[in-house]
């Protein structure tokens, strides 16, 4: 981690950065996959969740 001394004495640190990735179409699409599989489950979270609170209400 870089550490930095600022006017007046103050320390300011700066992450280190994660290095690129380039990506090919294969990977693309199977992270596409991935991202979708998510907000799928998102979904039937939420609507369960909201579901609970009707029952409950």
């Amino acid at each position: 981690m870089q550490v930095t001394t600022e006017d007046g004495g103050r320390l300011n640190a700066f992450a280190k950065e994660p290095r690129m990735e380039v990506m090919d179409a294969e990977t693309s699409r199977s992270r596409g996959r991935s991202s979708l599989m998510m907000l799928l489950a998102g979904g039937v979270l939420v609507g369960g969740l909201v579901w609970v609170t009707v029952v409950i209400s």
